[in-house]
């Protein structure tokens, strides 16, 4: 009986607290109502006044609206605010009640957005907190015009942070300086523990002080938080300063920005940490001169944002220019060698616009300036890195206002930094030369420029991302060359996805970082998505070079829209093609497990594609989209090769590819009994014999018991070729076809009724599921519902309500 006395007694409570509070609640809905223009209205039910009530002193009343038997607190519940109503979800699930709907009304009530038909919403409470978090930081919801997103006793970005597990920025990096705020402190310690996903969209040019504010939420995020994965989306004209910084941060190197406060997490412990165990030691090693290269450049362009993020707030100061020998001296005396011992600490303060004078090098001898690149050679020591080629007559950056003062064992190696690689060098006619060219070769260790620098040693390296994707960013030389070189060092990354990022003749400097990478012990990368509109390899060639760079890749997604142009493949400053990256030696087998290969207009040489399947062994999925072929024996090529060497293969797509002509090939397709899953997508597979075709195709199906998915969207089936499919289902049929796609095939409702009626007849039970997308349905919508219902019986039915009037030219062609 204890049971029952508590529930009374808890509903007792409800009712004195509803009697308390009804008089009070009836007052503030009367007066409005007595105002209306058009009448009074009905008078809100005693129980809604009294949740009513409650819900606004849910701070005094919480932990009693908690132990509210079930079925009263399943009517409090939708009169809650965001914000208890999140607090209370563990106590209703815990009996038996749900709050999926309400957050879905609120959804579509606040949000006023429809989800993606092809979003699968599990939890509506994540979802809506999640972008409920998003506009309140944009400022684009006004979280005071509606009581259910008010309270003062919770701060909205705070409560709702927990939940957000994908955060985009936006145009000006909008809520960048916000989240790094005093204030929001705990909102962004939160967010380093839930948040995944960070997306930049459509970013525009900021000023320096947002970048600094988004150099502290990427470090606090990715170096101290659990961000994995990195995506840009839509920025047509790159900041390059910007998008080093996205880069360099994403990669796991950190350096507070000019005037920035130095972090508070990383302690002075962490100065002398070592790496983290999955960047491995291996990293900032000195065994391998590539990745020292690759971090040593890395780093340098590190320093020329940061040069350029300073001349905006330094003290205004004539340039000066520094002579030859002034180069030589300074790049000797700042040291080529990564373990020279640093020079003792500055003693003395210089005044601004004064010019720092060159350190003398211990052995520097008196050589005139006509000799200084001699003189340099020799006052190098002997165990030092190659050295750079002598400079001819370098000028300060424009913007550089005068020297800054440093002290500290690292000055002057930071000044080193900041010369050569802000400082261009000016050519004997006065033009001068980027910064791309002077570190141009520094990938493959050609330009002793970069691989003489020092290691890196102002920056720390952390944790970095594992997921990068850069989509529609048109990358400069300047950014592929960041790129390259943080990729060759990038163990922990596993998916890199390039998409029209206009790489050009780049292509071979990711080729040859992608190939150094690798080689390195813990390389992770197992997924490569590139795409593009134009390539110097082509698209066939270009696949083997990257199967070969990358042994251990599984999944390798490649596109070119248009053909190769071999004007000039090669890397500019490179004579002729790179021998190393397209050779003709065969292909080592690989741990290829998915390949999707999207190709251009034009025939495509079927030996190099075969030539890749009999290296992918362990292939289980391709898909070829666009693929021509010079003779349908070139593609009878490509499936005997299938069938020989790709044992393990359970799906395969084809796309846009005019297989009419490859009739005899398809049967052997769909004679193959170890696939699974087969797609002939707008293939004009009936485009030439059909009444001859369709039955032999039948027969094939009706004989392959592993076969378990069929797609045939857009090959003009009709209700001829439907009812023909109808066959595999009969009775003396051994096939398990379970998934049928026949989208866009000119079905008509009678057409579909008499295939739904025949299954009917042959007694055949669920086979799985069927898509009818954007067939002729609407021409006689009574037989079409009626279709659908006796297919239902029988299988899942995914249709629309496509207008076939669009189909017009379509239907001609047919006729």
């Amino acid at each position: 009986m204890a049971a029952p006395e508590a529930w009374r007694a808890r509903s007792c409570w409800f009712c004195e607290v509803a009697a308390a509070t009804t008089m009070e609640a009836t007052s503030r809905e009367a007066a409005p109502a007595k105002s209306s223009a058009s009448g009074p209205s009905a008078p809100p039910a005693l129980f809604e006044l009294c949740g009513r009530a409650v819900s606004a002193h849910m701070g005094v009343l919480e932990s009693g609206v908690w132990a509210l038997p079930g079925p009263i607190l399943q009517s409090i519940l939708p009169l809650l605010n965001i914000y208890y109503l999140e607090r209370i979800e563990e106590t209703a699930l815990k009996k038996g009640l749900s709050t999926q709907a309400i957050w879905r009304r609120l959804w579509d009530e606040l949000m006023k957005t429809r989800p993606s038909s092809l979003e699968s919403v599990t939890c509506w409470r994540a979802k809506f907190m999640e972008a409920f978090f998003s506009h309140v930081l944009r400022g684009t919801i006004d979280v005071s015009s509606d009581r259910r997103l008010c309270d003062q006793r919770f701060s909205p970005l705070l409560h709702s942070s927990r939940h957000v597990r994908q955060l985009t920025i936006c145009n000006m990096l909008q809520g960048a300086t916000e989240l790094v705020a005093e204030p929001n402190r705990r909102v962004l310690e939160t967010l380093a523990s839930s948040l995944h996903t960070l997306k930049f969209r459509h970013l525009l040019f900021s000023d320096v002080a947002a970048q600094q504010s988004l150099r502290q939420l990427l470090h606090q995020l990715i170096h101290h938080g659990a961000v994995s994965q990195v995506s840009l989306y839509s920025w047509p004209v790159p900041e390059s300063a910007l998008f080093i910084l996205i880069l360099t941060m994403s990669a796991g190197f950190w350096q507070p920005g000019p005037g920035g406060l130095p972090c508070r997490l990383c302690g002075e412990a962490s100065r002398g940490r070592a790496p983290s165990r999955d960047e491995g030691s291996l990293l900032l090693g000195s065994r391998r001169p590539r990745r020292d290269a690759a971090e040593r450049c890395a780093a340098a362009l590190m320093a020329s944002r940061r040069k350029s993020e300073a001349k905006q707030t330094a003290r205004a100061a004539p340039a000066t220019r520094v002579t030859r020998r002034s180069t030589q001296e300074s790049l000797t005396a700042g040291g080529t060698d990564a373990k020279r011992e640093p020079l003792p600490p500055a003693t003395s303060h210089e005044a601004p616009g004064t010019k720092r004078p060159p350190s003398a090098p211990a052995t520097t001898s008196s050589a005139s300036a006509s000799s200084s690149s001699t003189s340099s050679s020799k006052r190098a020591p002997a165990s030092s890195a190659p050295q750079p080629k002598p400079l001819k007559r370098f000028k300060r950056a424009a913007g550089k206002k005068g020297a800054r003062t440093r002290q500290g064992c690292g000055a002057e190696s930071e000044d080193l930094y900041d010369f050569v690689f802000i400082v261009a060098g000016e050519k004997e006619d006065g033009e001068e030369m980027e910064i791309g060219e002077v570190a141009c070769g520094a990938l493959d260790g050609s330009d002793p420029s970069c691989l003489g620098l020092p290691a890196l040693e102002a920056s720390q390296r952390f944790r970095s991302i594992s997921t990068l994707e850069l989509f529609t960013v048109p990358l400069s030389t300047e950014a592929a060359l960041t790129l390259c070189h943080l990729l060759s060092s990038w163990v922990s990354l596993e998916s890199l996805t390039l998409s029209y990022n206009g790489l050009g003749s780049n292509i071979f400097r990711l080729l040859d970082s992608l190939r150094a990478l690798s080689v390195q012990a813990g390389c992770r990368l197992r997924a490569l998505h590139l795409s593009d509109l134009f390539s110097p390899l082509p698209i066939l060639e270009l696949t083997r070079a990257i199967v070969r760079a990358l042994p251990l890749l599984r999944v390798l997604s490649i596109r070119v829209d248009h053909p190769s142009q071999r004007d000039n493949p090669a890397v500019p400053g490179n004579a002729g093609t790179p021998s190393n990256i397209i050779g003709d030696e065969e292909i080592p087998e690989n741990c290829l497990e998915q390949l999707e290969m999207g190709f251009p207009r034009g025939a495509q040489p079927a030996p190099l594609l075969c030539s890749v399947l009999k290296a992918s062994g362990s292939l289980q999925q391709l898909s070829l989209d666009s693929a021509t072929f010079a003779s349908p024996q070139d593609f009878g090529l490509v499936l005997q090769t299938l069938k020989e060497y790709n044992l393990t293969l359970k799906r395969l797509s084809f796309h846009d590819m005019n297989l009419a002509d490859c009739q005899s090939e398809v049967l052997f397709l769909l004679q193959n009994l170890t696939l699974q899953e087969i797609t002939f997508s707008f293939c004009r597979l009936f485009e030439k014999r059909p009444a001859q075709f369709l039955p032999e195709m039948v027969a094939a199906m009706k004989g392959n018991s592993t076969l378990k998915g069929l797609r045939l969207p857009g090959n003009r089936l009709g209700n001829a070729g439907l009812l023909a499919l109808a066959d595999v289902f009969s009775e003396d049929s051994s096939s398990s076809l379970c998934q049928l796609d026949i989208s866009s095939n000119c079905i008509k409702p009678d057409g579909l009724l008499e295939f739904a009626k025949r299954l009917e007849r042959w007694g055949r039970g669920a086979f799985g599921h069927l898509r009818l997308f954007q067939n002729w349905l609407d021409q006689d919508a009574v037989t079409a519902r009626e279709a659908i219902r006796r297919l239902r019986a029988t299988c899942h039915v995914v249709s629309d309500s496509w207008d076939s009037s669009q189909a017009f030219a379509d239907y001609v062609s047919t006729m």
